[in-house]
């Protein structure tokens, strides 16, 4: 038995390690590709940090904390405004409190994001941008602690809509600094055991500075 449940987490825990494994892979790939691409080269690429801050009213039982972690989004220009965005993260990591106090658990979570993108001001030195889609949310390594220590907590993967409203700032030619607000729905199904805890609507807003260059 104890073997067993060893095997299926490692196996978790490969399954996790290679999504994030993939997604930056593919960014690598398409950063090397386009390197050496003329000034007029339709791609940007930002790595920075986000914050994660759910909505204060996720369950009846339990609430999520907030979370930062370093994030990379790679965007490719379709043409003078419209554009196409891949936001990926390192795995963020969230507690799970009681509602009445006191934790009882955590988890982590790959957060990937596809949008599509209007730019107002593609030639200036200041361009704001609004956008919208997808969301898909990937739970894992969900570990139980205090009063719950004993049982297993289960999270289901999330897909939802997702909004953006960022602007970029140059600081020369090829180098700048972005700052976004994103609102994400977010919803989970919880178990514990076998007893089904309903759904989590963590639904946050997501704050980000990032550094950018154009490739």
């Amino acid at each position: 038995m104890g073997r067993n449940l060893a095997h299926q987490f490692l196996n978790s825990q490969h399954r996790h390690i290679l999504i994030t494994i993939t997604l930056i892979a593919a960014l690598i790939a398409l950063f090397a590709s386009f390197s050496a691409a003329a000034e007029s080269s339709p791609w940007l690429l930002r790595v920075g940090a986000h914050n994660v801050a759910p909505k204060s009213d996720n369950h009846s039982i339990v609430e999520v904390d907030d979370a930062t972690m370093l994030t990379f989004n790679l965007t490719r220009f379709l043409n003078e405004h419209w554009a196409v965005e891949l936001l990926a993260a390192a795995p963020f990591k969230h507690d799970i409190d009681l509602v009445s106090g006191g934790k009882v658990a955590e988890t982590k979570h790959l957060p990937p994001t596809l949008s599509a993108q209007y730019h107002f001001n593609p030639g200036g030195k200041i361009r704001p941008y609004v956008g919208a889609g997808i969301n898909v949310t990937l739970f894992f390594e969900e570990d139980t602690t205090g009063v719950l220590a004993a049982s297993d907590l289960s999270l289901d993967t999330s897909v939802g809509a997702a909004a953006q409203l960022g602007m970029d700032f140059d600081i020369t030619e090829k180098l700048f600094v972005n700052a976004e607000v994103r609102y994400i729905q977010i919803e989970t199904k919880a178990k514990l055991d076998s007893t089904s805890l309903g759904d989590v609507e963590i639904d946050p807003w997501v704050f980000g500075v990032s550094l950018g260059l154009r490739l």
